[in-house]
């Protein structure tokens, strides 16, 4: 098939051949802007503010999805998404939006994808970012609802405790290879999050990925809410029937969504939705809550 029949010429072609993640596109500008750090030279340090600044700046949430609206997980649509607008998404914008920034101020980038639960069973749903830096490899995780901070050593044991959140990774027999499995530390003994493995993944299988996280009826980003945000000193989460609040060193407080409480909680975890969205996630809750 010639390039003249797909409708892509030369010069985009080549691009898209050296740079199928389409990092150029970035205004890494503006991105460094909304999250609130300055532009520095790759150190273990600017690593570790950058993610921070990423996961509190951005919430986890499936919005999009449930008022099918979802504008996809190329980097422009996410770049307008979450620098543009300022809003949230789940893992593969997360991962999209943050290995395009570290690409672009000269960290060495990988992307992978994992599995959210059994991994026996789990589909590859989860999008994770591996950075190498003076040559130690680092796992960053900013899109997980209950994500880490920073990234954490990509070494088997290794552990991290953070502002009071604890995560440990290990090194585990995936399939007929190796991956890794990150641990969260919750009322005295470690919780799966996730694990991944290193196969090597292209933008198809973001696109695909998020295609079946979509649209798949069953799954449960279609039929329940999910919107987290880490803020200072306390981790929020909200599905269409419940308020969560984690605090470090405290038990969990969790308790049912009041009637009418959505939008309060839009306003205090900062989600810029217009009236419209709100109007239309109103609705779509209060379809979960029947159902």
């Amino acid at each position: 098939m010639t390039l003249a029949l797909v409708g892509v010429g030369p010069a985009v072609f080549n691009r898209c051949v050296s740079d199928p993640w389409q990092t150029e596109q970035l205004d890494l500008d503006a991105y460094l802007a909304r999250v609130g750090v300055p532009e520095k030279p790759p150190t273990r340090e600017a690593l570790d503010a950058l993610h921070e600044a990423h996961v509190r700046a951005f919430t986890f949430d499936n919005i999009d999805v449930l008022l099918d609206q979802h504008p996809g997980v190329a980097l422009d649509a996410v770049q307008d998404k979450f620098v543009g607008r300022g809003r949230g998404g789940y893992c593969f914008e997360h991962g999209v939006l943050f290995a395009a920034a570290l690409e672009r101020l000269g960290y060495d980038v990988e992307r992978r994808l994992g599995r959210v639960g059994d991994p026996d069973l789990a589909p590859r749903t989860h999008c994770v970012v591996l950075v190498t830096l003076a040559g130690e490899r680092l796992l960053a995780d900013p899109g997980f609802g209950m994500s880490v901070l920073r990234p954490i050593p990509l070494e088997d044991g290794a552990e991290d405790d953070h502002g009071g959140w604890r995560y440990r990774l290990r090194s585990v027999p995936l399939g007929t290879g190796r991956g890794w499995a990150l641990e969260r530390w919750r009322e005295e003994h470690w919780e799966l999050m996730h694990t991944h493995d290193e196969l090597p993944v292209r933008p198809v299988d973001l696109a695909v990925g998020h295609h079946f996280t979509s649209t798949f009826p069953p799954i449960h980003f279609r039929n329940m809410l999910m919107l987290t945000k880490h803020l200072d000193g306390r981790h929020v989460a909200v599905t269409h029937e419940t308020v969560t609040v984690r605090r470090p060193g405290t038990a969990t407080e969790h308790r049912q969504l009041r009637e009418g409480e959505l939008g309060e909680l839009l306003d205090e975890l900062s989600v810029p939705l217009t009236d419209d969205e709100r109007v239309a996630l109103g609705e779509r809750v209060r379809e979960l809550r029947l159902a």
